[in-house]
């Protein structure tokens, strides 16, 4: 499915449609999951699914690709959930490298696959996650997403007020821009890497919050940390352990934010990400799961249409 020519192209009508809309169908499973392996999982299943349709009667395969990808998503988010009732520490999405010839001005689908976004879409139950999703990131209508998610129409109203308001609520504002990003990154992996902790308390912002995830698989912190100072430590105390075992870094683009790879002797490594807005750094989110660093092998395609 992943390895096609034009010709399988131009001959499987199906095939045709799925690589038509398969940056949709990955960021409808993705964002419902928070998990790329799992969502490339899902897109299998989907396109078993498809290949098994007969197309005289699809008006609109954009909808009815939509509609079936959502349903495998849904049910593995449901299945999942005890999963992630048992996770050991701060739960992170699966970050992924974006594909630079994606649009960078639209902002709803920018803001969707925001570590920070994500985040607040995963405190929601899957029902209440995936009808948010249709509706707000990828313009479904009611109707439509009743057909998909196999509810009443009222129901997915009352969800879907309910979901909006939850998110409102949770959701960051902020201005980014991206001179000052660049910036406030260089600032912090220099201060770092001389272990200057006035120029690294510099760029935190005060109430910078660190977050690890790991699932008990790798050393770090159990819980997230706040505050600049504590931080600082935390960032700092790495860079004293990475000088011991080798340290090397890497820059890479994650989930659209400025981060680094980092890859030390006899240890997993990790990705790091930093969430810059208004000059300085909120968030710094360190991935240490090693099962969830693989999705960063290659760039994904995303879109809302």
């Amino acid at each position: 499915m992943t390895h096609r020519t034009d010709h399988d192209d131009t001959e499987n009508p199906h095939l045709r449609a799925f690589v038509e809309y398969r940056p949709l169908l990955f960021t409808i499973a993705y964002e419902i999951l928070g998990s790329a392996t799992e969502a490339d999982d899902v897109l299998q299943d989907s396109y078993v699914r498809w290949s098994n349709v007969d197309l005289a009667g699809v008006d609109d395969p954009r909808a009815y690709l939509a509609k079936v990808t959502t349903r495998q998503a849904l049910n593995a988010a449901r299945a999942g959930q005890r999963r992630r009732e048992d996770y050991v520490g701060p739960w992170l999405p699966e970050p992924i490298v974006i594909d630079e010839r994606d649009p960078s001005d639209d902002l709803v689908l920018a803001e969707s696959v925001s570590t920070a976004m994500m985040v607040v879409l995963q405190s929601l139950g899957p029902d209440e996650r995936t009808v948010f999703l249709l509706r707000e990131v990828f313009g479904f209508a009611h109707g439509e997403i009743a057909d998909m998610t196999e509810k009443s129409v009222a129901a997915v109203r009352q969800i879907s007020h309910r979901a909006r308001a939850h998110v409102q609520s949770r959701r960051p504002r902020h201005h980014t821009d991206v001179t000052e990003t660049e910036q406030a990154t260089q600032a912090f992996l220099s201060a770092a890497a001389t272990g200057d902790v006035n120029a690294l308390l510099a760029v935190l912002a005060p109430e910078v919050v660190y977050i690890a995830d790991s699932d008990g698989k790798a050393s770090a912190a159990r819980r997230p940390i706040h505050g600049a100072d504590a931080v600082a430590r935390v960032v700092l105390g790495l860079v004293r352990l990475g000088d011991k075992r080798r340290l090397r870094v890497g820059e890479i683009v994650v989930n659209g934010l400025p981060g680094f790879t980092v890859a030390m002797t006899d240890d997993p490594g990790a990705i790091f990400w930093l969430d810059v807005h208004d000059g300085a750094i909120h968030h710094v989110y360190a991935m240490r799961n090693p099962a969830k660093m693989s999705a960063l092998d290659g760039a994904r395609s995303i879109a809302r249409g």
